[in-house]
């Protein structure tokens, strides 16, 4: 890996590989790309067949990376459009299609010879029938096996595939010597034992087997493959004239005017301009109910309409969708690693090399203390070793559970960004929310105005206006929608500023005004008359915000805002606070405010008028007391605490800087679905725990079984043909373990 200055721009891409059998195989096209000039890092999910790697442009060249990976034995595919995509899917139908049809006619050959070998030893020319049927098995339905494994050791590398050529290889050409010359074992008074039954079989179940983890593999990746099935083809575009024309999605550009039917999927993003219907968007929110969509509401591609026609102006098209982006995170999170599995590459690097020494020294073990029989025994104990260890299973373990969690989650609206956050979320105990956004709606009303006596009303609220226009607060907004709704006019107002966390504040005919939270008149020694003090008094009772307005000196007036908490807010802290985690509201807004929301939704630990930093040292605070924190904004104020916590959450409506920074996104901003990430998460590692379990257990177990452990003690060495249908099943009951995940019920 290369290592640059944090000043350097780097691209993260993620590339489809092909060629790869085992884990055994992710891990060497990783070392191949981590050794390339500029390369920062490199993941290979041997799950998905994909590579993710972070490079500097500037140094790195991707074409490079390409001609590397292929002189390893496989291929990096470096174009990334339309057409390619759809040529990678059809080669991988192509491929299970071939692997279909040479596993079943492995199958058809093989039955004769273990039938053969099993019953009908006696047989005149059995020894040839069997040897005639096993040659296509190996080296016609199993070629691939030798094909791989010559590449990898003329690049002086093994990996599965070199496994299973070795150990069907032996057997292979042992029963022809036995065949050929079976007086070279009884003139020594030995039987000339033939082993076609054994490398045709192990053939087969390997085939069988990754036939088998193929079709679970595809399985894995369904969220994706349905997210990208929701977007349309093609489209219904209206041109200046009226007329409309179909074109191809690729086609539409930003600012056209494009026609959804009953029941179409809305192909872009964009803004409904004529027309109305309601819009089921489950598929990218995953809320059930259709959302009604009139005049200057938003659409999103991937959605689907129901009953009524609508005309909608095209705002994002291509990758800028949110379609697009929640496909992109997907991918990505899907392959990503989780900590868990660096130690899991490290073994599975290490794995095929320790199986084949352990192979030799059995064989030699057996020879030399295996009596009259040692040769025999000993090639068995060796064929057999090599033919039950399985990488598969270990590299197949982590990524698989991966895969399926994060799709579950997108399903569920729950956007995981990388698979050490999945990992993660289980072990949260504190819980940091954000007010404004997050626990309430985060569409502030103006609700009461009071005006102290005797002043210019009209005029001053045009100043106000003028203020609150310039700000990008969402209080501001509220008031300015206000005024504009009252046909108020503005004035024109100089050195505006902006007071992070306070408010604004700006010259009109040389004199200064402030507009903002008591906080900002208490800095500015602003007097407070009593008309103003007493009736905010009953406004924070009822958990309305207050906003202030005032001159140099005296406060002018004061508005109520009010903020709707969300319906399900306070039922999903109660389920935090059930499952054993601290929930923590910190919020801008004034203490009075902060603690009627807070008891409102039954948080007792709070901390209101927190500036940004203030919401960073105090998730700073609750880390330093020992608690895994997760941090809930929607804000850019929030960015720097979500960059803090171990687990960061954004609300799917809140800004592209929170949700940048953030590791999750609830794309529906519905607090509810924090219980259902954190329960996925703890699935999702339960699953890979005994998935890891499963496959070190059965290769600590069955290697020293196959190599005859057991034989001095009862007499059993295990068959060969055993032996590869033991090490077919062990991927496949992985990755079946894997899929248990997309039928677990998220509360």
């Amino acid at each position: 890996m290369t290592e640059v200055d944090e000043d350097v721009i780097t691209i993260k891409k993620t590339f489809p590989v092909t060629g790869m059998s085992c884990a055994s195989c992710a891990a060497s096209v990783e070392t191949t790309l981590k050794e390339e000039p500029g390369v920062i890092n490199a993941a290979v999910n041997y799950a998905n067949s994909s590579a993710s790697v972070e490079y500097a442009p500037n140094v790195a060249n991707i074409q490079h990376f390409k001609k590397s990976v292929q002189s390893s034995g496989y291929d990096l595919i470096i174009e990334n459009n339309e057409t390619v995509t759809d040529e990678l899917e059809k080669q991988k139908q192509s491929y299970y299609q071939k692997l279909r049809k040479r596993t079943i006619l492995s199958i058809i050959f093989s039955l004769p010879i273990v039938l053969i070998g099993m019953v009908f030893i006696n047989i005149l020319y059995a020894n040839y029938i069997m040897w005639a049927l096993a040659t296509p098995v190996v080296f016609v339905f199993g070629k691939q096996f030798f094909i791989s494994a010559w590449k990898q050791a003329k690049h002086r590398s093994v990996n599965m595939d070199t496994l299973v050529a070795l150990s069907t290889g032996i057997a292979y050409l042992f029963s022809i010597f036995n065949t050929l010359y079976p007086q070279f074992w009884t003139s020594r008074g030995l039987e000339a034992h033939v082993y076609f039954e054994a490398a045709a079989v192990i053939i087969s179940f390997i085939l069988l087997g990754k036939m088998m983890e193929e079709k679970a593999k595809s399985n894995t990746s369904s969220a994706i493959k349905k997210l990208i099935g929701l977007q349309p083809k093609t489209v219904i575009k209206i041109n200046r004239d009226g007329s409309e024309i179909i074109i191809k999605i690729a086609e539409v550009n930003v600012g056209d005017e494009l026609l959804v039917k009953p029941g179409d999927k809305i192909p872009v993003d964009g803004m409904v301009i004529s027309g109305n219907s309601f819009v089921d968007e489950s598929m990218i929110s995953g809320e059930p109910m259709p959302l009604e969509k009139k005049k200057d509401e938003k659409v999103f591609a991937g959605t689907i309409n129901q009953k009524g026609s609508f005309v909608f102006e095209a705002i994002k098209v291509g990758p800028d969708t949110l379609l697009a982006h929640i496909i992109k995170v997907v991918e990505e999170a899907q392959g990503s690693k989780a900590p868990v599995q660096k130690l899991v590459d490290k073994i599975a690097g290490i794995f095929v090399p320790v199986v084949i020494i352990i192979a030799i020294i059995s064989f030699i073990a057996w020879i030399v203390f295996g009596g009259t029989n040692g040769l025999t025994y000993g090639l068995l104990a060796m064929i057999t070793v090599l033919v039950i260890a399985c990488p598969c299973a270990l590299g197949l373990a982590t990524p698989t559970a991966i895969m399926v969690g994060v799709g579950r989650g997108a399903e569920n609206g729950i956007l995981i960004k990388d698979a050490e956050s999945l990992e993660q979320a289980k072990n949260i105990n504190a819980i940091v929310l954000d007010k404004t956004g997050t626990i309430t709606e985060g569409k502030p009303q103006v609700v009461d105005i009071v005006w102290k006596k005797d002043e210019n009303i009209e005029e001053l609220s045009s100043l106000l206006y003028s203020l609150e226009l310039q700000s990008e607060h969402p209080l501001a907004d509220a008031i300015s929608q206000y005024f504009q709704s009252k046909n108020i006019s503005r004035n024109k107002v100089n050195q505006f500023e902006s007071l992070t966390g306070s408010g604004v504040s700006a010259i009109f005919n040389d004199k200064k005004y402030f507009a903002g939270s008591y906080k900002l008149m208490q800095e500015n020694k602003i007097f407070i008359p009593d008309e103003l003090k007493n009736k905010t008094e009953i406004w924070l009772k009822d958990s309305f915000t207050v906003i202030w307005f005032a001159d140099g000196k005296n406060a002018l007036m004061a508005v109520a805002i009010a903020d709707k908490i969300k319906s399900t807010s306070k039922e999903a802290i109660r389920q935090l606070q059930e499952m054993g985690i601290e929930v923590y509201m910190v919020t801008g807004d004034n203490e009075k405010t902060a603690a009627a929301v807070s008891s409102n939704v039954g948080i007792k630990n709070y901390k209101a008028e927190a500036m940004p930093d203030a919401k960073a040292n105090f998730v700073k605070e609750l880390q330093q007391q020992g608690k895994k924190v997760a941090m809930v904004g929607d804000g850019i104020n929030d960015s720097h605490a979500l960059a803090l916590a171990e687990v960061s959450i954004a609300m799917g409506t809140g800004t592209d800087i929170a949700m940048d920074v953030a590791k999750m996104t609830l794309i529906s901003s519905d607090l509810s679905h924090i219980p259902k990430a954190i329960q996925l998460s703890k699935q999702t590692v339960k699953v890979i725990h005994q998935n890891l379990f499963w496959a070190f257990v059965y290769n600590v177990i069955g290697v020293p079984v196959a190599a005859g452990i057991l034989f001095p003690f009862t007499g059993f060495l295990l068959n060969p043909m055993i032996a590869g249908a033991a090490m077919a099943l062990s991927s496949v009951s992985v990755v079946s373990n894997s899929l248990r995940l997309k039928y677990i019920k998220l509360k």
